[in-house]
């Protein structure tokens, strides 16, 4: 075994490393506290994050509850009516309601009918040629888009106008 040395220290230097060494320990404490705290903090967070994210439509979902009881008082309607305009007239009520509700919450219907194609906004699934419109146009809309808060949700399935071949070919020798 090693043997302890023994080493005089006056007393006045004693006493500041023992304060440095209470220092030490004080610091060493409050770093302890501040990690505790800063995990309690951070697991606080996930939890609230969690939950915010748990019931962030609840709103929307309270207010397509009303939508839900519009078509199953459609239905029940249905079942003991023969009178197919009642059902659509219910049926048209039932959509403006949950349209209303979507433009609310900030969904936006995209209708680009007539206006020229833009590939961020629209999805072209056929070209049609017409020498009616300009090219690019969009001439039919097959499947409605729809923007959310300014951000596109869908593009908008459309058909698009193309130039005729006489004319492409013509416009390719001019060139």
């Amino acid at each position: 075994m090693a043997e302890e040395k023994k080493v005089n220290i006056p007393e006045s230097e004693l006493n500041v490393l023992k304060e440095k060494a209470a220092k030490v320990d004080e610091s060493l404490d409050k770093m302890l506290r501040l990690q505790a705290d800063y995990e309690n903090r951070r697991k606080r967070q996930d939890r609230e994050r969690v939950d915010f994210l748990k019931f962030a439509n609840e709103n929307l979902i309270t207010e397509l509850l009303r939508v839900m009881d519009d078509f199953e008082r459609a239905i029940d309607s249905a079942k003991n009516s023969n009178d197919a305009k009642v059902l659509l007239e219910g049926l048209e009520m039932v959509r403006h309601d949950f349209q209303d509700i979507m433009e609310e919450n900030g969904l936006k219907g995209i209708d680009p009918k007539g206006q020229p194609f833009d590939p961020d906004k629209h999805e072209a699934i056929e070209h049609i040629e017409d020498d009616g419109h300009p090219a690019n146009t969009v001439l039919e809309v097959m499947r409605r888009g729809y923007e959310l808060n300014g951000k596109i949700l869908r593009p908008a399935a459309v058909k698009v106008s193309k130039k005729k071949k006489e004319e492409e070919n013509k416009s390719e020798e001019e060139i």
